[in-house]
């Protein structure tokens, strides 16, 4: 694994690069610079909206925020999976994960482009200094490295793990651990590299694939990742510089994503039920609210009458979060201040990981809006 002075490295201000060259430093807050409203230049100029990705239709449905109403439905690829923010801003991407493509979509205009070729995006994360797309290729076992702009394939990274699917950077931006679903493991990247550091079975005294991970973020500090898994209902806590298991905080049935709030003191967990047959509502359907400096759970929020939340993120203000009712074909809105469901919005079948655009930060790592 990682030499011990790395350890050292994670408390020290870190260098890094935003959008157009400009240098950076980072503190032991990595969310510092994704406040509330705290928009680059880049991100203010584009329309506030939520884009859907409704999976089994091979569609987006976009959002007015504003009103809560549909405003059009659009067809992507086969199976979207995710709405991506690039790590510039200046686009977001559907990761159409059968289609083997990815749509671009003009935040300023809110209109989608032509498909571009990628082999099985499953998801899509951008590398800190922002020279590498990764492409999580989940049913080819693979990290696709890829020209941030082009998408043009610079290296394959085979993985010795089962269903590739979310990601988390260390704070001094040098490696990468990855979710592995199918085999109850995390696995560690070197980016400098880009090969692989090791592997970590999250459950390894229970049955075989006693894990299900899903999601994973940092703390601010860094010093921690919590990681979503499904099965155990609740987030492992990991050191991600000795990349071990150090604790674990039970949240609620079928946990599934993680969103700090936008002063990062909080972090609200999916928990969207265990019940995946489509049709009718399922549960319980909650979101955990955690205190990461407590490591405890301060309220809990229902879904009234059940539902499946699933992934999403936080409004620009931090007011509200966002999230899909993947099996419920709904999207949930809760204050984040009351914890109250406040609307129930119809979209297509099976929504997955909606985007909330614009979000606070200088430049995104991928997924739905990690912002830094």
């Amino acid at each position: 694994m990682r030499r011990a002075a790395l350890v050292v490295a994670l408390l020290a201000p870190l260098a890094g690069v935003a959008p157009g060259g400009a240098q950076t430093t980072d503190t032991a807050d990595i969310y510092a610079h994704a406040g509330a409203n705290a928009l680059a230049p880049a991100a203010a100029r584009a329309l506030s909206l939520v884009y859907v990705p409704n999976s089994h239709d091979g569609t987006v449905t976009v959002i007015d925020p504003a009103t809560y109403r549909v405003v059009r439905t659009f067809p992507t690829g086969a199976l979207p999976q995710h709405v991506v923010p690039s790590y510039d801003l200046t686009t977001l991407w559907v990761a159409n994960n059968l289609g083997n493509s990815l749509t671009p979509i003009d935040p300023v205009t809110g209109r989608e482009g032509s498909n571009v070729a990628v082999d099985d995006p499953y998801n899509l994360y951008f590398t800190p200094d922002g020279r590498f797309a990764i492409v999580i290729a989940e049913r080819r076992r693979r990290l696709d490295f890829r020209d941030a702009h082009t998408m043009a394939l610079v290296q394959s990274l085979p993985v010795a793990c089962k269903g590739v699917d979310h990601m988390e950077f260390t704070a001094d931006g040098r490696d990468a651990v990855a979710t592995c679903e199918f085999s109850g493991q995390l696995v560690k990247v070197d980016l400098a590299t880009r090969t692989v550091l090791g592997y970590l079975t999250l459950d390894p005294g229970g049955l075989d694939s006693a894990a299900m991970p899903q999601d994973i973020r940092s703390r601010a500090d860094g010093r921690v990742f919590y990681v979503a898994d499904m099965r155990a209902n609740g987030v492992y806590l990991v050191d991600p510089d000795a990349f071990r298991r150090i604790g674990f905080v039970a949240t609620g049935k079928g946990t599934h994503g993680i969103y700090p709030s936008r002063d990062g003191r909080q972090l609200y967990v999916t928990n969207r039920g265990w019940n995946t047959t489509a049709g009718g509502r399922h549960g319980p359907g909650t979101i955990t609210v955690l205190d990461p400096a407590t490591e405890r759970v301060v309220a809990t929020w229902p879904v009234p009458r059940g539902g499946s939340p699933d992934m999403g993120n936080v409004s620009a203000d931090g007011k509200e979060l966002w999230v899909s009712g993947r099996y419920d074909d709904e999207v949930y809105v809760f204050d984040t201040e009351t914890g109250r469901l406040t609307h129930r919005i119809k979209v297509g079948r099976e929504p997955h990981g909606l985007c909330v655009w614009p979000q606070p930060g200088r430049y995104s790592l991928g997924h739905t809006g990690n912002m830094r």
